[in-house]
């Protein structure tokens, strides 16, 4: 059993979690790089705290003690307009103090915001898109099924 940690952008703070949660189940976007016979077992979900982030000084201990093997930051963080300038600062300092791993998404890249950003000139020019190839490369019916 993986057990998970996930931290929102906070814009979306009143979101349910319903498509990260659906995606734990389903096995896709972020939560495609586990085996599909792997149980994942969420432990801990959270926002950022807001631009820049205060929350991901303190939330991932939190996480740790219930048990978090791993973070996912969520593809709202990706994928919200404008992205989050600090995802990948996130990603570092996370990594760094905590020494656990830190996956960019978590569920696939609905459709809708898929097509808007790969029109989008910024996009091409971020500088993690290897970060999320595991949310863009999902089919076209996955991505449709999560706008």
């Amino acid at each position: 059993m993986k057990k998970i940690g996930i931290i929102i952008c906070h814009r979306w703070h009143t979101c349910g979690g319903g498509k990260c949660l659906r995606s734990m189940r389903e096995h896709t976007g972020g939560f495609s790089l586990y085996p599909e016979d792997e149980e994942l077992q969420l432990v801990g979900y959270s926002t950022c705290g807001g631009c820049p982030g205060g929350n991901v000084e303190y939330v991932p201990e939190e996480m740790i003690r219930n048990g978090a093997e791993v973070i996912h930051l969520a593809t709202g963080l990706v994928v919200g307009y404008p992205p989050c300038p600090y995802i990948m600062q996130f990603k570092e300092f996370i990594e760094t103090k905590y020494r656990i791993p830190v996956v960019l998404g978590t569920h696939p890249i609905p459709m809708k915001y898929f097509l808007v950003h790969r029109q989008m000139s910024q996009w091409d020019q971020m500088d993690w898109q290897d970060e999320v190839a595991h949310l863009m490369n999902e089919p076209d019916e996955v991505k449709k099924a999560y706008d």
